[in-house]
């Protein structure tokens, strides 16, 4: 089970949303939308769980690129909203290394270099059965720092972790009411 709500810093304090992800198919989609729930540039933040397994914090200061943090990547990467966090950069590959996007890895059978013929699914760590994805946190682990969420604090975060980010942002019962 998955939750995703948009927290948008006013000049009132934080206002929470909830939100669909399901038209959102890449990194790109999720800050433009981040972008269009405040209209002043103010910092929004899209905070993404899956139960108790993998959070991802995703946050855009008007036009500047997103600044992601993922707290379990190999986690993440079994899942779809997880797919949209993990990009290349984020990943530290360059962009392209994906077997999956090059058309010369196709063996003469149709399947991809290194991909399981017996159609079995990839070992943990991998994402499309080839490319080895970090277990544990990855992205921009200050991406809350100047908001009252330290480092250290970030990377402690377990079970119920959305909840403790908004409590330190002082947004948690903006965040219960739409959760």
């Amino acid at each position: 089970m998955y939750f995703a709500a948009l927290l948008a810093r006013t000049e009132d304090g934080w206002e929470a949303s909830d939100t669909e992800l399901d038209d959102v198919e890449t990194l790109s989609d999720l800050a433009d939308l981040a972008r269009e729930a405040s209209p002043d540039e103010d910092t929004v933040l899209v905070l993404i769980e899956q139960e108790d397994a993998w959070f991802g914090v995703v946050r855009v200061d008007g036009e500047e690129d997103p600044r992601v943090f993922v707290s379990n990547a190999a986690v993440a990467a079994r899942s779809s909203y997880g797919e949209l966090l993990l990009t290349d950069e984020l990943l530290g590959r360059e962009p392209g290394d994906d077997d999956a996007a090059d058309l010369d890895s196709l063996d003469l059978d149709g399947t991809e270099d290194g991909e399981p013929e017996d159609g079995s699914e990839p070992a943990d760590g991998d994402l499309d059965g080839g490319t080895e994805v970090p277990h544990g946190p990855v992205g921009d682990r200050q991406i809350l720092d100047d908001l009252g969420v330290s480092e250290k604090d970030l990377l402690a975060l377990q079970g119920d972790a959305l909840s403790e980010i908004a409590d330190a942002l002082g947004a948690s019962d903006r965040l219960e009411a739409v959760r």
